[in-house]
Protein backbone atom coordinates (compact mmCIF):
# COMPACT_ATOMS: atom_id res chain seq x y z
CA UNK A 1 0.00 0.00 0.00
CA UNK A 2 1.47 3.30 -1.07
CA UNK A 3 1.54 6.28 1.26
CA UNK A 4 -0.43 8.98 -0.48
CA UNK A 5 -2.03 12.05 0.96
CA UNK A 6 -5.60 12.56 -0.17
CA UNK A 7 -6.95 16.06 -0.69
CA UNK A 8 -9.16 15.87 2.40
CA UNK A 9 -6.44 14.55 4.76
CA UNK A 10 -5.75 16.73 7.77
CA UNK A 11 -3.68 16.31 10.91
CA UNK A 12 -6.50 17.08 13.30
CA UNK A 13 -4.40 16.80 16.46
CA UNK A 14 -0.91 17.85 17.53
CA UNK A 15 1.61 15.31 18.80
CA UNK A 16 0.69 15.86 22.45
CA UNK A 17 -3.03 15.98 21.69
CA UNK A 18 -2.66 12.69 19.81
CA UNK A 19 -1.03 10.99 22.80
CA UNK A 20 -3.84 12.17 25.07
CA UNK A 21 -6.48 11.04 22.55
CA UNK A 22 -4.90 7.58 22.25
CA UNK A 23 -5.18 7.07 26.02
CA UNK A 24 -8.78 8.28 26.05
CA UNK A 25 -9.83 6.01 23.21
CA UNK A 26 -8.12 2.93 24.62
CA UNK A 27 -9.56 3.46 28.09
CA UNK A 28 -13.07 4.02 26.79
CA UNK A 29 -13.09 1.12 24.32
CA UNK A 30 -11.60 -1.31 26.82
CA UNK A 31 -14.24 -0.60 29.46
CA UNK A 32 -17.11 -0.64 26.96
CA UNK A 33 -15.93 -3.95 25.44
CA UNK A 34 -15.50 -5.65 28.81
CA UNK A 35 -18.98 -4.58 29.90
CA UNK A 36 -20.63 -5.61 26.64
CA UNK A 37 -19.09 -9.08 26.54
CA UNK A 38 -18.81 -9.67 30.30
CA UNK A 39 -15.01 -9.87 30.32
CA UNK A 40 -12.51 -9.64 33.18
CA UNK A 41 -9.03 -8.29 32.58
CA UNK A 42 -6.14 -10.69 33.31
CA UNK A 43 -2.37 -10.62 32.90
CA UNK A 44 -0.90 -12.43 29.92
CA UNK A 45 2.53 -13.75 28.92
CA UNK A 46 4.86 -11.97 26.54
CA UNK A 47 6.53 -15.30 25.74
CA UNK A 48 5.73 -19.00 26.10
CA UNK A 49 7.62 -22.29 25.95
CA UNK A 50 7.63 -23.64 22.39
CA UNK A 51 7.00 -27.21 23.60
CA UNK A 52 3.57 -26.33 25.02
CA UNK A 53 2.07 -25.57 21.60
CA UNK A 54 0.40 -22.48 23.08
CA UNK A 55 1.87 -20.02 20.59
CA UNK A 56 -0.12 -18.96 17.54
CA UNK A 57 1.68 -19.84 14.30
CA UNK A 58 -0.63 -17.70 12.15
CA UNK A 59 -0.31 -18.91 8.56
CA UNK A 60 2.47 -21.31 9.50
CA UNK A 61 5.16 -19.47 7.54
CA UNK A 62 5.87 -16.50 9.80
CA UNK A 63 9.08 -16.79 11.82
CA UNK A 64 8.68 -16.38 15.56
CA UNK A 65 11.09 -14.36 17.68
CA UNK A 66 12.69 -16.95 19.95
CA UNK A 67 15.41 -17.08 22.58
CA UNK A 68 16.77 -19.16 25.43
CA UNK A 69 17.08 -18.09 29.04
CA UNK A 70 19.69 -18.90 31.66
CA UNK A 71 17.45 -20.64 34.20
CA UNK A 72 14.77 -22.31 32.06
CA UNK A 73 16.39 -25.74 31.66
CA UNK A 74 17.17 -25.41 27.97
CA UNK A 75 13.57 -24.65 26.97
CA UNK A 76 13.16 -22.58 23.83
CA UNK A 77 11.01 -19.54 24.50
CA UNK A 78 8.99 -17.70 21.86
CA UNK A 79 7.48 -14.22 21.82
CA UNK A 80 3.74 -14.78 21.37
CA UNK A 81 2.28 -13.97 17.95
CA UNK A 82 -1.20 -13.93 19.46
CA UNK A 83 -2.81 -15.46 22.54
CA UNK A 84 -5.49 -17.47 20.74
CA UNK A 85 -4.62 -20.76 22.46
CA UNK A 86 -3.33 -19.40 25.76
CA UNK A 87 -6.64 -17.65 26.48
CA UNK A 88 -8.65 -20.85 26.18
CA UNK A 89 -6.29 -22.60 28.55
CA UNK A 90 -6.46 -19.64 30.97
CA UNK A 91 -10.28 -19.71 31.05
CA UNK A 92 -10.13 -23.29 32.35
CA UNK A 93 -7.31 -22.59 34.78
CA UNK A 94 -8.96 -19.52 36.30
CA UNK A 95 -12.34 -21.21 36.68
CA UNK A 96 -14.44 -19.03 34.37
CA UNK A 97 -18.00 -20.18 33.65
CA UNK A 98 -20.18 -20.15 30.50
CA UNK A 99 -21.10 -16.58 29.59
CA UNK A 100 -17.96 -15.22 31.27
CA UNK A 101 -14.70 -14.30 29.62
CA UNK A 102 -11.35 -12.58 29.87
CA UNK A 103 -9.39 -9.97 27.98
CA UNK A 104 -5.80 -8.84 28.10
CA UNK A 105 -3.29 -6.52 26.49
CA UNK A 106 -1.31 -8.52 23.95
CA UNK A 107 2.00 -7.23 22.61
CA UNK A 108 3.83 -9.11 19.89
CA UNK A 109 6.69 -8.85 17.43
CA UNK A 110 5.93 -10.02 13.90
CA UNK A 111 9.33 -9.93 12.27
CA UNK A 112 8.11 -10.97 8.81
CA UNK A 113 5.39 -8.31 8.54
CA UNK A 114 5.55 -6.32 5.33
CA UNK A 115 5.55 -2.71 6.49
CA UNK A 116 3.11 -0.18 5.08
CA UNK A 117 0.79 2.54 6.47
CA UNK A 118 -1.34 -0.03 8.34
CA UNK A 119 1.21 -2.76 9.17
CA UNK A 120 3.98 -2.64 11.77
CA UNK A 121 6.50 -5.07 13.25
CA UNK A 122 4.99 -4.20 16.63
CA UNK A 123 1.50 -5.53 17.32
CA UNK A 124 -0.70 -4.31 20.15
CA UNK A 125 -4.21 -5.59 20.56
CA UNK A 126 -6.86 -6.59 23.06
CA UNK A 127 -7.06 -10.35 23.05
CA UNK A 128 -10.35 -11.62 24.46
CA UNK A 129 -11.95 -15.02 24.98
CA UNK A 130 -15.34 -16.11 26.31
CA UNK A 131 -16.80 -19.48 27.31
CA UNK A 132 -19.84 -20.71 25.42
CA UNK A 133 -21.80 -23.96 25.54
CA UNK A 134 -21.24 -26.67 22.93
CA UNK A 135 -24.69 -26.03 21.44
CA UNK A 136 -23.75 -22.35 21.00
CA UNK A 137 -21.06 -23.19 18.45
CA UNK A 138 -23.24 -21.71 15.69
CA UNK A 139 -23.24 -18.94 13.10
CA UNK A 140 -26.04 -17.28 15.06
CA UNK A 141 -23.84 -17.01 18.16
CA UNK A 142 -20.96 -15.63 16.11
CA UNK A 143 -23.13 -12.99 14.46
CA UNK A 144 -24.58 -11.86 17.78
CA UNK A 145 -21.12 -11.36 19.29
CA UNK A 146 -19.93 -9.48 16.20
CA UNK A 147 -23.01 -7.25 16.45
CA UNK A 148 -22.20 -6.59 20.12
CA UNK A 149 -18.60 -5.69 19.31
CA UNK A 150 -19.73 -3.44 16.48
CA UNK A 151 -21.99 -1.59 18.90
CA UNK A 152 -18.87 -0.83 20.98
CA UNK A 153 -17.19 0.62 17.87
CA UNK A 154 -20.24 2.78 17.25
CA UNK A 155 -20.34 3.87 20.88
CA UNK A 156 -16.64 4.77 20.82
CA UNK A 157 -17.05 6.70 17.59
CA UNK A 158 -19.68 8.92 19.23
CA UNK A 159 -17.40 9.36 22.25
CA UNK A 160 -14.55 10.56 20.02
CA UNK A 161 -16.97 12.90 18.24
CA UNK A 162 -17.97 14.38 21.63
CA UNK A 163 -14.31 15.11 22.36
CA UNK A 164 -13.29 16.22 18.88
CA UNK A 165 -16.37 17.51 16.98
CA UNK A 166 -14.33 18.01 13.80
CA UNK A 167 -13.86 14.20 13.56
CA UNK A 168 -17.31 13.24 12.36
CA UNK A 169 -18.83 9.72 12.61
CA UNK A 170 -18.69 7.66 9.41
CA UNK A 171 -19.65 4.10 10.43
CA UNK A 172 -22.94 2.74 9.05
CA UNK A 173 -25.80 1.93 11.39
CA UNK A 174 -25.33 -1.84 11.04
CA UNK A 175 -22.53 -4.19 10.07
CA UNK A 176 -23.03 -6.45 7.03
CA UNK A 177 -22.22 -10.20 7.07
CA UNK A 178 -20.62 -11.85 4.01
CA UNK A 179 -18.90 -15.23 3.65
CA UNK A 180 -15.61 -15.50 1.80
CA UNK A 181 -17.33 -17.65 -0.84
CA UNK A 182 -20.09 -15.07 -1.33
CA UNK A 183 -17.42 -12.41 -1.75
CA UNK A 184 -15.59 -14.50 -4.34
CA UNK A 185 -18.88 -15.05 -6.20
CA UNK A 186 -19.49 -11.29 -6.17
CA UNK A 187 -16.04 -10.41 -7.55
CA UNK A 188 -14.58 -13.58 -9.14
CA UNK A 189 -11.97 -11.77 -11.24
CA UNK A 190 -10.49 -9.81 -8.32
CA UNK A 191 -7.86 -10.77 -5.76
CA UNK A 192 -8.98 -11.35 -2.16
CA UNK A 193 -7.71 -7.93 -1.05
CA UNK A 194 -9.41 -6.24 -3.99
CA UNK A 195 -12.66 -7.97 -3.03
CA UNK A 196 -12.34 -6.73 0.53
CA UNK A 197 -11.83 -3.19 -0.74
CA UNK A 198 -14.94 -3.39 -2.94
CA UNK A 199 -17.08 -4.72 -0.09
CA UNK A 200 -15.70 -2.23 2.42
CA UNK A 201 -16.44 0.70 0.14
CA UNK A 202 -19.91 -0.64 -0.64
CA UNK A 203 -21.03 -1.43 2.93
CA UNK A 204 -18.80 0.80 5.10
CA UNK A 205 -18.39 -2.03 7.63
CA UNK A 206 -18.69 -5.78 7.14
CA UNK A 207 -17.79 -9.07 8.78
CA UNK A 208 -16.07 -11.43 6.38
CA UNK A 209 -16.92 -14.97 7.46
CA UNK A 210 -15.43 -18.44 6.96
CA UNK A 211 -11.76 -17.71 6.32
CA UNK A 212 -9.11 -20.40 5.99
CA UNK A 213 -10.62 -23.13 3.84
CA UNK A 214 -10.33 -23.52 0.08
CA UNK A 215 -12.98 -21.78 -2.04
CA UNK A 216 -14.64 -22.96 -5.26
CA UNK A 217 -11.81 -21.32 -7.21
CA UNK A 218 -9.37 -23.73 -5.61
CA UNK A 219 -7.74 -20.94 -3.61
CA UNK A 220 -8.07 -19.64 -0.06
CA UNK A 221 -9.31 -16.15 0.63
CA UNK A 222 -6.61 -15.89 3.29
CA UNK A 223 -4.62 -18.17 5.53
CA UNK A 224 -5.66 -19.09 9.06
CA UNK A 225 -3.91 -21.32 11.54
CA UNK A 226 -5.76 -24.67 11.63
CA UNK A 227 -5.68 -25.15 15.39
CA UNK A 228 -7.60 -22.31 16.99
CA UNK A 229 -10.48 -20.91 14.86
CA UNK A 230 -13.09 -23.20 13.34
CA UNK A 231 -12.89 -22.08 9.70
CA UNK A 232 -16.67 -22.43 9.35
CA UNK A 233 -17.25 -20.13 12.33
CA UNK A 234 -14.70 -17.32 12.12
CA UNK A 235 -14.11 -14.02 10.36
CA UNK A 236 -12.70 -10.49 10.24
CA UNK A 237 -14.30 -7.14 11.06
CA UNK A 238 -13.39 -4.78 8.21
CA UNK A 239 -14.16 -1.06 7.81
CA UNK A 240 -13.79 1.25 4.86
CA UNK A 241 -11.13 3.83 5.74
CA UNK A 242 -11.48 6.98 3.62
CA UNK A 243 -8.19 8.56 4.70
CA UNK A 244 -6.26 5.84 2.88
CA UNK A 245 -9.12 4.76 0.62
CA UNK A 246 -8.67 1.19 1.78
CA UNK A 247 -10.26 -1.74 3.59
CA UNK A 248 -9.04 -1.72 7.18
CA UNK A 249 -9.22 -4.92 9.22
CA UNK A 250 -9.86 -4.08 12.88
CA UNK A 251 -10.44 -7.52 14.34
CA UNK A 252 -9.96 -11.21 13.62
CA UNK A 253 -12.08 -13.59 15.68
CA UNK A 254 -14.05 -16.81 15.74
CA UNK A 255 -15.52 -19.75 17.58
CA UNK A 256 -12.67 -22.05 18.48
CA UNK A 257 -12.03 -25.57 17.23
CA UNK A 258 -13.58 -28.61 18.81
CA UNK A 259 -11.92 -31.99 18.42
CA UNK A 260 -13.57 -32.74 15.07
CA UNK A 261 -12.73 -29.43 13.39
CA UNK A 262 -9.19 -29.53 14.83
CA UNK A 263 -8.48 -32.93 13.29
CA UNK A 264 -10.06 -31.94 9.98
CA UNK A 265 -8.14 -28.69 9.69
CA UNK A 266 -4.67 -29.92 10.69
CA UNK A 267 -5.06 -32.73 8.15
CA UNK A 268 -5.89 -30.19 5.43
CA UNK A 269 -2.79 -28.20 6.35
CA UNK A 270 -0.52 -31.22 6.66
CA UNK A 271 0.50 -30.48 10.23
CA UNK A 272 -0.98 -33.40 12.17
CA UNK A 273 2.21 -33.53 14.27
CA UNK A 274 0.74 -30.65 16.28
CA UNK A 275 -1.85 -33.04 17.69
CA UNK A 276 0.85 -34.43 19.99
CA UNK A 277 1.31 -31.08 21.77
CA UNK A 278 -0.25 -30.62 25.23
CA UNK A 279 -2.75 -27.94 24.17
CA UNK A 280 -4.02 -30.00 21.25
CA UNK A 281 -4.35 -33.10 23.42
CA UNK A 282 -6.55 -31.10 25.77
CA UNK A 283 -8.81 -30.13 22.86
CA UNK A 284 -8.98 -33.72 21.63
CA UNK A 285 -9.83 -34.98 25.11
CA UNK A 286 -12.39 -32.17 25.59
CA UNK A 287 -10.59 -30.93 28.69
CA UNK A 288 -10.88 -27.29 27.61
CA UNK A 289 -14.08 -25.22 27.52
CA UNK A 290 -15.81 -24.35 24.25
CA UNK A 291 -14.98 -20.74 23.53
CA UNK A 292 -15.20 -17.82 21.16
CA UNK A 293 -12.55 -15.14 21.00
CA UNK A 294 -10.38 -12.84 18.98
CA UNK A 295 -8.12 -9.84 18.86
CA UNK A 296 -8.89 -6.15 18.31
CA UNK A 297 -6.06 -3.95 17.12
CA UNK A 298 -5.43 -1.10 19.54
CA UNK A 299 -3.30 1.02 17.23
CA UNK A 300 -5.65 0.43 14.32
CA UNK A 301 -8.73 1.58 16.19
CA UNK A 302 -6.85 4.71 17.29
CA UNK A 303 -5.73 5.27 13.71
CA UNK A 304 -9.31 4.87 12.49
CA UNK A 305 -10.99 7.07 15.08
CA UNK A 306 -8.37 9.82 14.85
CA UNK A 307 -8.23 9.68 11.04
CA UNK A 308 -4.46 9.16 10.90
CA UNK A 309 -2.56 8.53 7.68
CA UNK A 310 0.03 6.12 9.12
CA UNK A 311 -0.09 3.62 11.98
CA UNK A 312 3.20 5.09 13.17
CA UNK A 313 1.23 8.18 14.19
CA UNK A 314 -0.44 6.20 16.99
CA UNK A 315 2.28 3.72 18.01
CA UNK A 316 6.02 3.83 18.50
CA UNK A 317 7.82 1.36 16.24
CA UNK A 318 10.72 1.09 13.79
CA UNK A 319 10.46 2.15 10.15
CA UNK A 320 12.77 2.11 7.11
CA UNK A 321 14.65 5.34 6.44
CA UNK A 322 12.70 5.97 3.25
CA UNK A 323 9.41 5.84 5.19
CA UNK A 324 10.73 8.29 7.77
CA UNK A 325 11.90 10.62 5.03
CA UNK A 326 8.61 10.42 3.13
CA UNK A 327 6.52 11.03 6.25
CA UNK A 328 8.71 13.99 7.17
CA UNK A 329 8.32 15.41 3.67
CA UNK A 330 4.56 15.05 3.86
CA UNK A 331 4.28 16.54 7.34
CA UNK A 332 3.19 13.27 8.97
CA UNK A 333 4.44 13.03 12.55
CA UNK A 334 5.42 9.52 13.65
CA UNK A 335 5.68 8.68 17.34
Amino acid sequence: MELKVLDEYKEYLSLMETEIAIKRIKDYFEVALSQKLNLTRVSAPLFVEKSTGLNDYLNGIERTVSFDALDVDGEKLEIVQSLAKWKRYALKRYGFRPGEGLYTDMNAIRRDEKLDPIHSIYVDQWDWEKIILKEQRTVRTLKQIVTDIYSVFKQTELYVYSLYPHIKPILPKKITFITSQELEDMYPSLTPKEREYKAAKKYGAFFLMQIGDILKSGKKHDGRSPDYDDWKLNGDIIFYYPVLDCALELSSMGIRVDKDSLIEQVKKCGCTERLKWPFHQMVLNEELPFTVGGGIGQSRICMFFLRKMHIGEVQSSVWPKEVLQECNRMGITLL
